[in-house]
């Protein structure tokens, strides 16, 4: 789904974006770039005369009326002269000068002789959807070589990028008419005029071969051959503001990127389209349709793509995407001029970045909490803080370790709940775990392994080292049994626990996909077989000699001997966990007297160890321990006492 919606998102952008008009400032923002990154390109086919401020100056024409016409013919003649292959004037001729017709006649007398003069024309509205053309007065057309409309299409930002099509204009654009008079092949062709071309600046404004028009009229400034076999274009090129006329200047596609305020001349921008006409190499782009199928595959690509990646990566990946079709955008526009909205693809790979860093980071955050969720059923708050970010706790494996094991059984639970609503039990039983769980294991940061029924299995020192894992599993258990007492059923939960402290094999046996986080060897299942020996001594908590060695006089506890325990062949010390230390003196009479009675029976002096436990009885009255080995003892009696004796008790059964 997370990859669904990252292709649902970069798809939809990128065809939005190219589609409808929001989208125009990258794909304008595109062509621009290609152009600026591919830098200028010297080209001297056609050159520039400037009607510029110092002409103006130089030659004493004023600011706010028509120039002389006679300098007009003046320079015609003297391009003729250098051997100009056209001359073509971006300047409206549409009304005679009413002062000087002398100078009309001189001017269309140099155009005679040239017979090479493209004149400009302008297409203006002539009511909805119709245009009509101004044309160069009648004297100026009639000797004209040809007419082109100086008309063009600005974007939104005034920038000039498509050529100018006949479309249903009266009028060819002036590139157009320029090329027609030279005879360029390709305006012969049925349809070429009305092709869609895209603008090829040949770089930053100016760069085209130019001069000032004074300049131009002396051959001692400007030599013959800066003009011999070149079309020259003659237009304005004014820095100088004046009232009621607009300057025929436009930003340039450079000025956005190279942060410069320069403005290419309208004149310039004419010359620049023919010159894409006579060298060919015009821009193009990809029909609409073929650049949505190649947005939407890019799209798809991306949003599967980074989606698949954790934040770092993706950002990784999606600059090496961008990268790489910003490469592959530059090899088509250098080698084949067609130009790609590549910003727009970039923008897909933005939104795409963006929704996968938002989805890794919001799943991430979803696992972190599932995986912190899961450990709190293992571990105390505190110990799911600090391993919450610890994903080794998933893997699959495990080491050895010695840990302090703890079971816990509550009796007779079979009978007890026989006969209950599942529903009441459930909430019951809740309750009991809920309490063992936060009020004692958690509170001393022990390790809940599993629920085995109504059975906790847990353990201390792992995760998480601690050096004093056996006296926490025994405050637990004392913790256990201050706990208020709970019924079921109308019977008080008596829990029996087990505690044995030895090496086993901890971690996680399950997968990648399931947590067991567990302890595997024979020290868990001795644990387990002294949870069970409590109902054959009538005990609440047995502990083995190796955690009793752990808590030392930390605690308060008794030797109740050693037990061969069903399934081990050696005899394993088994000591009851009493109580605090403050239990110590209200204790002592009874546990020393039993004390005295194991020792005489581990001797086989069993009158004096019957002896003992009865004054044990008599001190503690439902001495479980106390009344275990008055039994044994006359099992004893009825039969011969063993060869070897020792005192050590053998169980046939858990």
């Amino acid at each position: 789904m997370g990859a669904l919606l990252g292709v649902i998102l970069a798809v939809v952008t990128g065809l939005g974006l190219h589609t409808f008009r929001f989208g125009r400032g990258l794909t304008n923002a595109s062509y621009d770039l290609l152009l600026v990154a591919r830098g200028d390109r010297m080209t001297d086919q056609a050159v520039i005369v400037y009607l510029d401020d110092v002409s103006y100056q130089k030659l004493n024409q004023p600011l706010n009326t028509p120039w002389d016409r006679a300098l007009h013919a003046k320079l015609i003649d003297r391009l003729s002269t250098a051997g100009a292959k056209a001359i073509v004037f971006d300047i409206l001729f549409s009304d005679p000068e009413p002062a000087n017709p002398a100078a009309d006649q001189q001017m269309a007398d140099a155009m005679r002789r040239n017979g090479r003069v493209v004149l400009a024309a302008d297409n203006v509205p002539d009511g909805p959807d119709r245009k009509r053309t101004i044309p160069p007065f009648d004297l100026f057309l009639d000797q004209a070589a040809g007419i082109g409309s100086v008309e063009t299409i600005p974007g939104s930002d005034l920038i000039i990028r498509l050529h100018t099509p006949r479309s249903d204009n009266p009028l060819s654009s002036l590139a157009w008419a320029t090329a027609e008079t030279i005879g360029l092949p390709l305006t012969k062709k049925s349809g070429a005029e009305d092709r869609e071309r895209w603008m090829n600046y040949y770089g930053r404004p100016g760069l085209l071969p130019s001069c000032s028009y004074y300049q131009a009229l002396d051959p001692t400034m400007v030599p013959d051959e800066f003009f011999h076999d070149k079309v020259v274009f003659v237009g304005n090129h004014i820095i100088s503001k004046f009232a009621s006329e607009r300057k025929d200047e436009y930003p340039s596609p450079f000025s956005r990127w190279l942060g410069e305020e320069s403005f290419a001349s309208g004149v310039e921008i004419q010359a620049s389209a023919f010159l894409n006409l006579l060298r060919g190499d015009w821009l193009e782009r990809f029909s609409p349709a073929v650049e949505s199928w190649i947005m939407a595959g890019l799209g798809v690509s991306f949003g599967i793509i980074l989606v698949l990646c954790r934040p770092v990566l993706a950002t990784a990946v999606a600059a090496v995407g961008f990268t790489a079709v910003a490469g592959g955008s530059y090899l088509l526009f250098r080698y084949e001029l067609i130009w790609f909205p590549l910003l727009i693809v970039g923008m897909q790979i933005a939104i795409a970045l963006g929704w996968s860093v938002l989805f890794n980071s919001v799943q991430l955050y979803v696992e972190k909490r599932l995986f912190e969720h899961t450990l709190s059923l293992y571990l105390s708050p505190k110990l799911v803080k600090k391993f919450s970010g610890n994903p080794h706790l998933l893997k699959p494996g495990a080491e050895k370790q010695t840990l302090t094991l703890f079971f816990s059984d509550i009796a007779d639970f079979t009978s007890i709940s026989e006969g209950m609503d599942s529903d009441d039990l459930a909430r019951m039983m809740n309750a009991y775990f809920e309490a063992a769980v936060s009020k004692c294991i958690h509170k001393t940061d022990g390790t809940v392994v599993k629920y085995i029924g109504d059975a906790i299995f847990a353990f201390w020192n792992s995760p998480d080292f601690q050096n004093d894992h056996a006296i926490r599993a025994c405050r637990a258990t004392l913790l256990f049994y201050e706990l208020d007492k709970q019924e079921m059923n109308g019977k008080v939960l008596h829990t029996r626990i087990g505690l044995h402290t030895g090496v086993v094999n901890v971690g996680n046996f399950g997968s990648v996909e399931r947590v067991d986080y567990t302890a595997l060897g024979e020290n868990v299942n001795l644990a387990s077989r002294l949870e069970g020996l409590n109902k054959h001594l009538g005990t609440n908590c047995l502990i083995s000699g190796e955690t009793q060695k752990e808590i030392g006089d930390q605690l308060i506890t008794r030797f109740l001997g050693r037990f061969r325990l069903k399934g081990f062949e050696r005899a394993v010390e088994v000591y009851e966990l009493v109580g605090w230390p403050q239990a110590e003196e209200a204790t002592r009479a009874w546990r020393e007297a039993f004390a005295s009675g194991l020792k005489n029976y581990q001797l086989g002096q069993f009158a004096a160890a019957t002896a003992e436990f009865e004054r044990t009885l008599q001190l503690r009255p439902s001495d479980g321990p106390a009344v275990y080995f008055q039994k044994r003892i006359a099992e004893l009696e009825t039969s011969e006492c063993p060869a070897g004796w020792t005192g050590d008790v053998e169980l046939k059964e858990k």
